[in-house]
């Protein structure tokens, strides 16, 4: 097992900067998930800790080791690909053993070795057959079986469930959990799904543009994103934005945008609050949301009419047209029957807003 330390890592392409000053601490045994839009760095940052790219400018270390000018074969790493990378010639144990047969291992530590990882993965009655005769899902457990028989000090995954159907993603989340609890070793784990990170991930890294945009637990991202961008990529569904303007009228301050105008306490903001008009960004949850008007003191309210609902079996999800901005609601009673068209008030405490900088993006108060 080993600590994982990237030190102001970077990579460009020409004049494209794929990853800029990358830092990052990885503890012994940490699961830390790399997660963003598709062109991030993410992948790129996790094939320059496994030797498949080279680092531009900064360091890598593994176990205490800066491992900038060695070979992926000599940083003590096994990584899960996206295609599997499964040998299609070979058996399922074949597969398995490759890689220990290349060291040169004993024939009796390669079985013993083989024996456990497909105890764990539940694969011993799969270990005579071809990739070819497996599920996807199947070829994701022999996939990992080859990381665990290397028994090595980190474990590296580049999306490896993306090309598995929504049912087969969730089972394998949960199997990637529970080989996690036999098979506690240091992971840094990429992907694009942010329901990936959130229930995978001891941390998360949110990354854009090649840049860390904040970096901690799935709840701290979830209740204090750093920023505007942060916000609308964590949570599913997404944060509902308003944009408006803010200023302070007999010691209330008032936001006003397209289609609403909204009264809230002074100290909302805390020292962020405006001398003048302050233009801003207002971020609510859907699940903090309610049908209905306020119900007591902290509450606020917002009037629009209804576009759709989506029916999830357990809720459904209403959207309403507040000013040229829709607006979800989740948790909505799913027996709960609305026709497009029909104008409805809904709700929400003070606590729950998230605020904004226009033009920066940075969030102006942590809520509690």
């Amino acid at each position: 097992m080993a600590e994982v330390v990237l030190d102001e890592v970077q990579k460009s392409y020409g004049r494209v900067t794929a990853v800029q000053d990358f830092s990052l601490s990885i503890g012994d045994r940490e699961f830390v998930v790399l997660v963003g839009p598709s062109g991030c760095g993410k992948s790129t940052t996790l094939r320059m800790i496994a030797g498949l790219e080279d680092i531009g400018a900064g360091t890598i270390s593994i176990g205490g080791r800066v491992v900038n000018e060695l070979q992926p074969k000599d940083r003590d790493i096994a990584m899960v690909f996206q295609n599997y990378a499964l040998y299609q010639h070979m058996s399922v144990r074949d597969n398995l053993a490759f890689g220990l047969r290349n060291r040169r291992v004993p024939e009796p530590q390669i079985d013993a070795a083989i024996a456990q990882a497909a105890r764990i993965l539940s694969i011993e009655p799969l270990l005579d057959r071809r990739p070819r005769q497996l599920s996807g899902g199947q070829q994701q457990r022999v996939a990992l079986g080859r990381c665990i028989v290397r028994n090595p000090q980190v474990f590296l995954f580049d999306e490896p469930l993306s090309n598995l159907d929504a049912q087969l993603r969730a089972q394998m989340r949960l199997e990637l959990k529970e080989l996690r609890q036999r098979v506690p070793t240091t992971s840094v784990f990429v992907t694009h799904d942010q329901v990936e990170a959130m229930t995978l991930g001891d941390r998360i890294v949110v990354m854009k543009d090649g840049l860390v945009q904040q970096v901690g637990t799935p709840l701290a991202l979830y209740r204090r994103p750093a920023n505007r961008f942060v916000a609308g990529f964590i949570g599913s569904p997404a944060m509902n934005f308003m944009d408006g303007r803010l200023t302070m009228e007999d010691d209330r301050l008032i936001m006003t945008g397209d289609g609403f105008s909204l009264s809230l306490p002074p100290t909302i903001l805390g020292d962020a609050a405006p001398t003048g008009q302050h233009a801003l960004c207002m971020g609510i949850r859907p699940q903090h949301l309610r049908l209905g008007g306020p119900s007591g003191p902290g509450q606020l309210g917002l009037g629009g009419t209804l576009m759709v609902t989506e029916q999830l079996g357990d809720e459904q999800i209403v959207a309403i047209r507040v000013g040229d901005k829709d607006v979800r609601i989740a948790g909505v009673d799913p027996d709960l029957r609305l026709a497009p068209g029909t104008g409805l008030e809904v709700s929400a405490g003070v606590e729950n807003l998230h605020f904004f900088d226009a033009d920066t993006g940075e969030r102006l108060r942590a809520t509690t």
